[in-house]
């Protein structure tokens, strides 16, 4: 047996897992526990304190998923002060192998560690077992990664795809598009402002802005005083959340025409992604957003979006989509990064 420690590393919150691996191998949950971040100087204490509760041997091993881009076995979280150093990380938790590596590259290691009722089935499409798998999701962010079959294994590589130009394709999404460069004085909109977490808002603003539909009080409530935080790390409301489930609700117009557009733009991005590596291994939805508005994603929009390619369209509608509904895919991730890591290696 191996004892292994995994983190998800993110500027609001760390979790990290303690886990036991047989040579199936088979992954064992030991322990676990969730930290404020912002309430630390550094990862290591973090990680000294949780040993100490978990009351067990050293870890052999330890894989840290990081929410932004790994250079040189090193990484400074966006949101925070920390700057993660893997060989430094070994030295001072004196655990003999340290690995960093981006969220979503945990992702795609995650996904070969799900089991069926961990996915839901949009589109069943033609499974190639020997094709790319992609992933994409929505969250704080856009995450975007692939994976390439090797052997009997796969090689897992990151992207920064979410940080593309927004293509708008409707007069409507045009117009969103001018929205944003004016609101922001900016000379490009990536994709990711609009298919994210904040694109939700984004879009709702413009909305309302435009006047499409009344604005309930309780909901411009929460907008406004999320408008008057901006700039701040941490926000005391969550306009996105509350958009979301009044959409779910059917209880707002507003927000349903919201996530009307929102669906549409994030299936029409998912399909661009497909187009670029024809993922006949499979396309999945990960990200925090997707399993919480999971029946406006079931819906016909987001896979019309998809589809709706032109001539292409047959070769998406054989691609296998699912959406990932357990969120600690990174966490399972991590840890199979974890017992994949060779002896006196840093990664």
């Amino acid at each position: 047996m191996t004892l292994l420690l995994a983190g998800d590393i993110g500027g609001t919150k760390t979790i990290l897992r303690l886990v036991e691996a047989s040579e199936k191998p088979l992954l064992r949950t030991i322990y676990e526990e969730r930290y404020r971040s912002g309430d630390f100087l550094d990862l290591v204490p973090i990680v000294q304190q949780f040993l100490l509760k978990a009351n067990t041997p050293t870890p052999q091993k330890a894989c840290f998923a990081i929410a932004g881009p790994v250079v040189n076995h090193t990484a400074k979280l966006t949101n925070l002060v920390w700057f993660l150093d893997a060989e430094r990380l070994q030295q001072e938790l004196g655990i003999s192998q340290v690995s960093l590596i981006n969220d979503f590259t945990a992702v795609g290691y995650g996904i070969l560690g799900l089991d069926k009722q961990d996915v839901l089935t949009l589109q069943p499409g033609k499974l190639n077992v020997e094709s790319p798998i992609a992933i994409i999701g929505a969250g704080t962010g856009l995450g975007q990664g692939f994976l390439i079959k090797q052997g009997d294994s796969y090689q897992i590589f990151p992207s920064e795809g979410g940080h593309t130009d927004f293509a708008p394709r409707t007069e409507l999404e045009f117009q969103l598009l001018k929205y944003l460069l004016d609101k922001h004085d900016i000379q490009r909109v990536s994709v990711e402002r609009v298919v994210s977490g904040m694109g939700v808002v984004a879009i709702y603003q413009f909305l309302r802005d435009r006047k499409i539909a009344a604005e309930s009080p309780e909901i411009a409530q929460i907008v406004r005083i999320w408008e008057q935080e901006a700039g701040r790390q941490e926000k005391s409301v969550d306009p996105g959340a509350v958009i979301g489930k009044a959409a779910l609700e059917k209880s707002d117009r507003l927000s349903e025409q919201t996530m009307q557009l929102f669906v549409e733009v994030y299936g029409a991005e998912a399909g661009n992604l497909a187009l670029k590596l024809l993922p006949y291994g499979g396309l999945y939805i990960a990200g925090g957003i997707a399993p919480k508005i999971l029946p406006l994603i079931q819906q016909d929009r987001f896979m019309l979006n998809f589809t709706q390619k032109g001539r292409m369209r047959p070769l998406l509608e054989d691609i296998p989509v699912y959406v990932i509904l357990n969120q600690e895919v990174g966490l399972i991730g991590a840890a199979i990064c974890a017992t994949r890591l060779s002896p006196n290696t840093i990664q």
